[in-house]
């Protein structure tokens, strides 16, 4: 079989993976994209895209209801199915026409069908209709095929026919009640577009909701779910789940049982890589894809790993920015270039460790870059960590008649700069771009005192924040603690 040459060869067509190759081809490389279902991938079809389309309208018509003025105005209810129509929009109606245009636009190749590696640098496409394509990587051949929801061995929950992200967010119809399992972002944010839509929604979570966040992220996010209607089970496991004519019956190991109409699976994710052929060159089939700074495979030259299936940080955002980097790097080493002298550097991948920014779209959102205080400790740091009632910014007073929300810094006290913050509030996702900036530049403390937040924005709580911690220079090293917490009341003055 006669086999066709590109640069590059990238299993998976999603945003990671046109990242790699549209980049490759910016680098005077060829570069073909190999995908089996939709191009565009996770994100534009059944993930950020379609999920935050749900989430947004009941999200709007709350913030409505927290102004007066705009709350008399208000007078009617959601309306679901256009709520749904909107959502088929966001997702192109599940056709790719678009994201295919643009590759052809960008000069990138595609395959319609099945990649597996065959051999070092060899990938065999199989099509829809079975014919196959053998294909070579002059120079690499790039992993990008993303991750699958995890389903748990909870006894009867596979024959239980469970929705998974998928379901939820291309559902044509709204269920009368839905039970979640799971209390990460998934669970909740699917949690709160349902609740939003008039669904019973029963939430079980083995613990906190958003267990690696800052444990008051997941006690606001739990006490606004029950505000919204929905039952919120903590520290409960689920021990059985059966589906029978009436529906499905959900069994805990506090011996009850829920019955409803549906139930979501968001118990996590697992890569995509049972079956592309990683056996024939060493590796171990279903498995994370390790990889070094430049996202190659340790041992494999012409193999890389970029996005989820490497595990570093399981986010769009974040599988892009090591799409840019692998590109570049892979064109700087197809042409002989030190690595060293791209603007990304040796270590390209340097926000994907202390730096990673999130937002989970929950009402109130959810916002953190960087460390925990409790990372920050475990990884030895020595920390003061400073509160902020976010409700008492002036700014947060002509947003919400009731605006609620906290802040918090996370400071190395040996540099003085920021490890981590996170925000929990209305829209509280718009501020946190300002703050992954003070953390990847490490911009001391007493630079930030004239990074000056307009005024009233919310932003002001970063002069708000600075002013519980103090000038570093005026004041001793602190050890590990929190910083002062002020309780509800009006808006901070001096204006």
């Amino acid at each position: 079989m006669e086999s066709t040459e590109y640069d590059v060869i990238v299993l998976g067509a999603g945003p990671v993976g046109e990242n790699v190759a549209d980049r490759a081809v910016r680098g005077g490389l060829s570069a073909v994209l190999v995908e089996s279902e939709l191009v565009g991938g996770e994100c534009s079809y059944w993930a950020c895209m379609p999920s935050k389309a749900l989430l947004r309208p009941a999200q709007a018509l709350r913030a409505a209801r927290q102004v007066s003025g705009a709350r008399q105005a208000v007078t009617g209810e959601l309306d679901v199915q256009a709520v749904l129509a909107r959502r088929d929009s966001f997702a192109s109606n599940w056709s790719d026409e678009g994201q295919v245009e643009w590759v052809a636009d960008s000069g990138v190749s595609l395959l319609r069908g099945h990649g597996r590696i065959t051999g070092p640098q060899q990938v065999t496409v199989t099509a829809p209709d079975g014919r196959t394509e053998s294909l070579t990587a002059r120079h690499a051949v790039v992993v990008s095929t993303g991750s699958d929801a995890l389903i748990p061995d909870i006894d009867g929950l596979r024959a239980a026919r469970p929705w998974t992200s998928r379901e939820a967010t291309s559902a044509k119809r709204v269920p009368a009640s839905l039970a979640i399992i799971g209390g990460g972002v998934v669970g909740v944010e699917m949690a709160t577009a349902y609740a939003g839509f008039g669904t019973a929604v029963t939430l079980i979570s083995r613990g906190a909701l958003l267990p690696s966040m800052e444990p008051f992220a997941g006690e606001s996010v739990a006490k606004s779910l029950r505000e919204l209607g929905a039952t919120v089970l903590l520290d409960t496991e689920t021990t059985r789940v059966t589906r029978d004519e009436n529906g499905v019956s959900v069994e805990t190991g506090g011996g009850s049982t829920i019955t409803v109409e549906e139930v979501l699976v968001a118990t996590g994710r697992r890569p995509r890589t049972r079956d592309i052929g990683l056996e024939t060159i060493g590796l171990v089939p279903g498995g994370w894809m390790e990889t070094d700074d430049t996202m190659r495979v340790p041992g494999i030259a012409w193999l890389y790993a970029v996005g989820d299936v490497n595990r570093r940080a399981l986010l769009t955002h974040q599988g892009k920015y090591q799409a840019r980097a692998a590109g570049d790097v892979i064109c700087a080493r197809a042409a002989g270039a030190p690595v060293s002298d791209l603007p990304w550097g040796t270590h390209v991948a340097t926000a994907d460790h202390e730096a990673v920014p999130q937002v989970t779209f929950t009402d109130p959102e959810v916002a953190s870059v960087g460390l925990t205080s409790e990372a920050a400790r475990r990884a030895g740091y020595d920390i003061r960590v400073v509160d902020y009632d976010l409700g008492r910014v002036a700014g947060a007073s002509v947003r919400a008649d009731d605006y609620a929300g906290t802040a918090r810094m996370v400071v190395d006290e040996k540099r003085h700069v920021l490890l981590g913050v996170t925000f929990v509030g209305p829209d509280a996702g718009e501020l946190l771009h300002a703050a992954t900036i003070a953390i990847v530049g490490e911009v001391p403390l007493d630079r930030l005192w004239h990074a000056v937040p307009a005024y009233p924005t919310v932003s002001e709580v970063w002069l708000r924040l600075l002013e519980a911690y103090g000038r570093p220079t005026d004041r001793p090293a602190a050890t590990a603690g929190e910083g002062p917490m002020p309780g509800p009341g009006t808006p901070d003055y001096p204006m």
